[in-house]
């Protein structure tokens, strides 16, 4: 009877136990990466990765675990998710995350030698601040990168970039996914871009226009009152209060402004549209823009003969690759001048970041 009962009390001991820590996900040497999930119940797991328009399959084991192994991938920072019959799904187990307020997703970095690579040089601060929008009704949010050795005292006042996110991104977006402020570090370091303060400001002048189950880019209402309402919180609310914190240029040709997919549309809204604040302009894969170009930027092709850049940019397998030939034509048109890049890449941030490190070293730069 007593070996019964200790033969009983060890089988609960066993199924008291947890179950082994899985690793998932595991970089190998030769940049291929093993994904693994615990779902003993599921019928079906594939790994969806940014970027790639196929899914990778996972098969399971006997203890209910899914896993598989990718192709080499290059060196960069990849979201992902799980598919679980059908359901998106983060990884439980990997604390490195993309987030975003629709559609959050796990991530992984393939090291190399990229631009957004965390080095032994000079780091930046990035600071973090909260206020009241009486323009738009909310309490939110911003970023403000500062350069190694900032002087808040120093005689000669940092340039400045406004740099703005996308569509379902959060003000965090460009510093939490984007890296900006590693990619300024090394760029600074390396004498490839000039010291400068770059201000991330929450991108929704109507944050209605989050409601996931409305097409909110096919109602010219919302996205007009979006885009003015964020241009007025930006100009009268967010500058005025980074002018008064921070060393920074009053000068128009010290200051810029650029963008990601929505934040690219809202780059050249508010920045074409005040070339007096803005020399410097940069669109990314630029989404959301009315098509009625004259309506948009009435006056542009006698105004940006102040700017100093007008720099655009998109991916050739991005679905908005032709909106911004569409946009890049009507510039021609007007004999606007203006430098246009076509790259490699979907609509990823592995695009945007390279186009932040390419317009990062550009900017401020002597184009007189």
């Amino acid at each position: 009877m007593r070996c019964s009962l200790l033969s009983l009390l060890a089988s609960f001991a066993l199924m008291a136990q947890p179950p082994a820590r899985i690793v998932s996900p595991e970089v190998h040497a030769d940049r291929t990466v093993t994904f693994r999930l615990r779902a003993p119940n599921a019928e079906k797991v594939e790994v969806r990765r940014e970027g790639l328009a196929t899914g990778l399959a996972l098969t399971k084991d006997e203890r209910g675990i899914w896993s598989g192994t990718s192709e080499a991938w290059e060196p960069d920072i990849y979201g992902y998710s799980f598919m679980v019959d059908g359901a998106g799904v983060m990884d439980s187990v990997n604390p490195m995350m993309k987030p975003n307020l629709l559609n959050p997703q796990s991530a992984v970095q393939i090291p190399g030698d990229n631009p957004w690579d965390v080095r032994d040089v000079p780091h930046g601060t990035v600071h973090h601040h909260f206020y009241r929008s009486t323009v738009v009704g909310d309490d939110r949010d911003f970023y403000v990168y500062t350069p190694p050795g900032y002087d808040g005292h120093a005689k000669k006042p940092y340039p400045m970039m406004f740099l703005l996110h996308g569509y379902s991104d959060d003000a965090s977006g460009w510093t939490s996914v984007g890296r900006a402020n590693i990619i300024l570090d090394n760029l600074i370091a390396a004498g490839k871009a000039k010291p400068m303060v770059i201000v991330m400001t929450l991108g929704y002048g109507a944050p209605e226009i989050l409601n996931p189950t409305a097409n909110s880019f096919r109602d010219p209402a919302l996205m007009k009152r979006n885009y003015d309402n964020f241009r007025d919180a930006a100009l009268k609310e967010v500058l005025p209060a980074v002018e008064k914190a921070y060393n920074v240029s009053k000068d128009r040709t010290q200051r810029a402004i650029a963008g990601l997919s929505m934040g690219g549309a809202e780059s050249l809204y508010v920045g074409l549209n005040n070339i007096d604040t803005f020399a410097w302009v940069g669109a990314f894969s630029a989404g959301g823009s009315s098509p009625d170009n004259d309506a948009t930027y009435p006056g542009l092709a006698e105004k940006a003969k102040k700017l100093k850049l007008l720099w655009i940019a998109c991916g050739t397998e991005d679905r908005l690759i032709e909106p911004n030939r569409q946009f890049v034509e009507w510039l021609k048109s007007k004999d606007i001048k203006h430098t246009w890049v076509e790259t490699s890449g979907a609509h990823t941030w592995m695009v945007w970041r390279r186009n932040l490190a390419t317009l990062a070293s550009m900017l401020f730069q002597d184009k007189s």
